[in-house]
């Protein structure tokens, strides 16, 4: 029978004694298996067994039955409430941290395992603290014990039961959500294939190659971009979701069922963007461009993003193709010369590009348009069309003055591109948006439109009369797919020029969406060549910041750079922007639903699944699953469950499969939260341990394999997740089936229990609010 053991614990703050002193509680009665039940107090007193005891070292021991101690166990607790504990309430971490050293090593009374003793107990809760703030590796004995303790199942739970409790104070620098420092030094080991029974053909493995990722005849070949991000900025949150992080969470999927998918992204570093921007900087173009791929670079690698090839368009490859592309398109007839009208400067002496000029939109009348697009209301405009136009380099009124340029005629085109888009949007199976979009550009009919800037900084035009022009970095930027594939390999065709063997699947936002849908396809067919065209479209409305926009000039919203200095990991904001992916309409960012989603929807629902059942294996069975023959898996309870399972595993393709990448998420989690409902009805206890052997067995052996599905369904959204999974439970990667099956097998060895998420203190909303300019306007 368990024992129930009631604490009056008062308000948990980490800096106070009582708070430690709940902390060895926690862990001893984890240990025991002893329920505890928390009330309300102004003092910390321990009930057990109707016994009352006001001392936590005294608590600790009884609800351990270690009464019985030799001398130097003994002297070790003595010390612990008379020497150490004092130089611990005065923060003196080093100091204590130095005398427990020297202690350990003349008194062997630590434990040398992870099998706790009243002295591990007592001696972890107090130095929890201290373990947060000071670095232990300088205390050689102290560090092994700590590393040895932490993996103890019975001081994960409890620190994370605290962790749930605490009410923090907000931190003046970084914030990390309330899960201790001392839990994260002690990641698992990696997979021990010694104590590994799986069935292997489940395994997802990735595609061994001799040389680089190419195309495999009878194979499906999928081809994945995401819009090239300009150089000229740091990217936010919209950014990040809207292409590079979308595309990403669609090239994992691929890779886990099975498919040869090469992903491919790099900086768009020609143009009016990066002039202005170096301008501003006051550098030279090049290091801009250095600066910001670098940047670029290191975002995408903290969000986990998984390119094949992260490449750049300032190289000899991206001038080749660009410039073999445009020769191929003249020669058939599409190119035409036109005078056009711009805008030019006086007071600069010098054309001025679309991004060199700001006014009023004519369409929606919005007063801060570019002179190529008007992010209001989406138009494409040219820089004439502005009312009062003004230089943005120093505000003057510009004048209009002529000169010549190329046109790519895509009216000449129309019909070509029409049959295309007629094709490709329905066997793709496009977003609406990116359909309707490319759907009213076509309406309006299709007129040449300018293929060269008056610029410096960009892909020189090979033909006489326009040496002193460069492309129009939308004619040039999405040839920086294919140009970043030729520095990726040689064979670069064997992807952009093989329609039947390739699909290609490119992820942008709304405004780049006639560039890929229209100009960009309307090229290559004017080449006559055989290309790769786009097969899927995938595209998003914006993501705002707290009821505006995001804005780096005004040091309003989360950029990539923020993300990291919140301490919250990668697979925490992956989650949340992918669950509000902005697919139909624009979506809102703000703090309050980003801590509510961590708490409930992760730390609640895929946490709680994860762990309870995790831990309970490894409490009960000593981490090792049950033997077949005593584990029936036909009861009507995993019946019911395997087949709710399987209906929402095949949702879940099918959802994939058209890149609905919110609605897929949804799905697995719901699959997660069938599986906290099997726990519950199955009544996963010590009781039904200890009453109703052959059923906990069958429960646990189910479960686990769940989880082992849901690892690889979670993998293309919150990879670090995954990988963590897969450390407990002793099993590499696994392909995303298309029904439930046991995979893994009586006799395998989980490797131990580490926890997915920590919760987030409610009071960090106002604090990040404040930090990056979300504060309500009053």
């Amino acid at each position: 029978m368990v024992r129930p053991l009631n604490v009056t614990v008062p308000k948990l703050v980490p800096s106070q004694r009582h708070y430690a002193n709940t902390l060895k509680l926690l862990i001893a009665a984890e240990t025991a298996g002893i329920k505890i039940n928390q009330l309300p107090g102004d003092n910390l007193t321990v009930v057990l067994d109707d016994v009352t005891i006001l001392d936590p070292n005294v608590a600790v021991r009884y609800i351990l039955d270690a009464t019985k101690f030799d001398l130097f166990e003994s002297l070790a607790i003595e010390k612990e409430s008379t020497s150490f504990g004092p130089l611990i309430n005065k923060k003196k971490y080093d100091a204590v941290l130095k005398d427990i050293n020297q202690f350990m090593e003349e008194y062997p009374v630590f434990a040398n395992t992870d099998k706790l003793t009243a002295v591990d107990i007592i001696y972890f809760g107090s130095l929890y603290e201290a373990l947060s703030e000071v670095d232990a590796a300088k205390y050689p004995k102290v560090a092994a014990w700590v590393h040895l303790t932490s993996q103890a199942p019975a001081v994960k739970a409890a620190v994370e039961t605290i962790g749930q409790q605490v009410q923090a104070k907000a931190p003046k620098k970084k914030h990390q959500a309330t899960e201790k420092k001392v839990t994260e030094v002690t990641p698992l080991a990696e997979l021990n294939q010694a104590t590994q029974k799986l069935n292997g053909e489940a395994f997802y493995k990735p595609k061994i190659q001799t040389g680089k990722l190419l195309p495999v005849e009878g194979e499906r070949n999928v081809l994945v971009t995401s819009a090239l991000p300009y150089v000229n900025n740091i990217p936010h949150l919209g950014n990040i979701v809207g292409s590079t992080l979308s595309a990403d969470v669609y090239a994992r999927y691929c890779r886990v069922r099975g498919y040869n998918t090469l992903y491919i992204c790099g900086t768009d570093e020609y143009g009016t963007a990066t002039e202005t921007k170096a301008l501003e900087e006051g550098v030279s173009c090049q290091a801009l461009c250095d600066k910001y791929h670098t940047i670029h670079a290191s975002v995408y690698k903290w969000f986990d993003l998984s390119f094949d090839h992260f490449g750049r368009t300032t190289t000899e490859k991206q001038t080749q193709i660009t410039q073999d592309i445009f020769k191929k398109v003249n020669e058939n007839g599409y190119v035409v010369q036109d005078t056009m009208t711009q805008l030019f400067c006086e007071q600069c002496q010098r054309f001025l590009a679309d991004r060199y000029v700001e006014g009023i939109c004519p369409n929606c009348l919005y007063d801060d348009a570019r002179g190529d697009q008007c992010d209001a209301c989406g138009r494409l405009l040219n820089a004439t069309e502005l009312v009062k136009p003004r230089c943005k380099l120093d505000g003057n009124s510009p004048i209009t003055k002529d000169s010549r340029h190329l046109f790519l005629d895509l009216g000449k085109l129309q019909g070509q591109i029409e049959a295309f888009n007629t094709k490709s949007h329905a066997e793709g199976k496009w977003s609406a948006n990116g359909i309707n979009i490319t759907g009213s550009w076509l309406k309006e009919g299709l007129r040449p439109r300018c293929i060269t800037r008056d610029l410096k900084w960009g892909t020189p035009v090979p033909l006489e009369g326009f040496e002193d022009k460069v492309f129009y970095v939308w004619f040039d930027a999405c040839i920086g797919y294919p140009s970043i594939t030729a520095t990726y390999t040689d064979d670069w065709e064997k992807w952009w020029k093989n329609p039947n063997n390739v699909k290609l699947y490119q992820f942008m936002g709304k405004d780049n969406v006639p560039f890929h849908s229209v100009i960009f396809p309307g090229t290559e067919l004017a080449t006559k060549e055989d290309w790769t065209l786009v097969h899927h479209i995938s595209t998003t409305e914006y993501l705002n910041y707290e009821g505006g926009k995001f804005s780096k000039s005004r040091n309003v919203g989360v950029f990539g750079t923020n993300a990291e200095e919140t301490g919250i990991p990668p697979s925490v904001w992956r989650y949340y922007l992918l669950s509000g992916r902005p697919e139909s309409s624009d979506s809102m960012f703000t703090w309050n639903e980003f801590i509510t989603k961590n708490n409930t929807e992760l730390l609640n629902n895929l946490g709680n699944f994860v762990n309870r059942a995790i831990k309970f294996v490894l409490a009960k069975y000593d981490g090792v699953l049950p033997p077949a023959s005593e584990t029936p898996l036909d009861g009507a309870l995993e019946k019911g469950l395997v087949k709710d399972v399987n209906e929402l595993l095949a949702q879940y393709v099918d959802q994939l499969e058209q890149v609905k990448l919110r609605a897929g998420l949804a799905t697995a989690m719901a699959i997660s939260a069938r599986g906290n409902l099997y726990l519950q009805e199955s009544n996963l206890s010590n009781s039904l341990y200890n009453d109703q052997r052959a059923q906990c067995n069958a429960v646990v052996t189910t479960a686990i394999n769940l989880i082992y599905i849901l690892s690889s369904l979670i993998s293309p959204y919150m990879p670090a997740t995954s990988e963590s999974i897969s450390r407990q439970i002793n099993a590499p990667l696994r392909l995303i089936p298309n029904a439930f099956t046991y995979d893994i097998l009586a006799g395998h060895k989980l490797n131990g229990s580490e926890y997915l998420f920590t919760r987030i203190d409610e009071k960090m909303e106002d604090v990040w609010k404040a930090k990056y300019g979300g504060n309500d306007k009053k």
